[in-house]
């Protein structure tokens, strides 16, 4: 990252902070880490993919961390739901990871991940319990193939794969909004870290404005989980 750019994102912070904070606080209420939002910002603020991928990677370990954790503690999280899922989802976000985009292939995959996004939000709000069974069998046919999809996905383009799992998971009825945010925070977790040791092979962030996007999403993210796994 160049010294004009630098310069030029500390004079930023008083606005990315704030809405970095928000987007931590909202998503991380729904087991998120945020990811889709920070690449938004940062994208929109000149960053390449890769500068932004290992950035955002780092943003929602932080996040999801806290919300595993909330989720754990509250009784939500359900590891035979999760397994299946990130049985492949870890070493293809590793494999996603390790794979240069150009920056128009980049920024049309992402264009459609932020639709998806606002889309989730908009309509994945409630849980369709009960539409279909949940047997080992039908879990393990749709998230070994899943799992390996979204984590592909999540090293590529430097997010968790949370926003394609949850409403999967809902239609499915498969889990409750709060199971189901539970596991979207442990896939985006493990997906994130396995994303982000790849993109660490090459580049190294810039430490410094991270560390201080990176006690801001810990804050709203810490508000938000515990707000979703303990009083939403």
């Amino acid at each position: 990252m160049g010294c004009d750019k630098k310069y030029g994102m500390v004079s930023e912070l008083v606005f990315l902070i704030p809405a970095f904070f928000m987007a931590a606080m909202l998503y991380a209420s729904v087991g998120h880490g945020g990811a889709s939002a920070y690449l938004a910002i940062l994208v929109l603020a000149g960053f390449s993919r890769e500068e932004v991928a290992p950035t955002v990677l780092a943003l929602n370990i932080l996040v999801t961390l806290l919300g595993t954790l909330n989720y754990y503690r509250a009784g939500h999280l359900d590891h035979k739901l999760l397994f299946p899922f990130i049985l492949t989802s870890i070493p293809a976000a590793f494999l996603g990871g390790s794979m240069r985009v150009s920056e128009g292939t980049f920024s049309a995959i992402l264009g459609l991940t932020l639709l998806f996004a606002a889309l989730r939000f908009l309509i994945f709000t409630k849980p369709i319990i009960g539409s279909q069974t949940l047997s080992p069998k039908l879990l393990l046919g749709v998230g070994l193939p899943v799992g390996f999809g979204l984590g592909f996905l999540a090293g590529l383009i430097g997010i968790g794969g949370g926003i394609f799992l949850s409403p999967l998971l809902l239609l499915m009825g498969w889990a409750d909004a709060n199971k189901t945010a539970a596991a979207s925070a442990g896939f985006i977790l493990l997906n994130s870290l396995s994303g982000l040791t790849a993109h660490l092979l090459r580049q190294t962030p810039d430490w410094p404005f991270l560390i201080t996007l990176g006690i801001t999403v810990l804050i709203g993210g810490g508000i938000g989980s515990y707000r979703g796994a303990f009083r939403l």
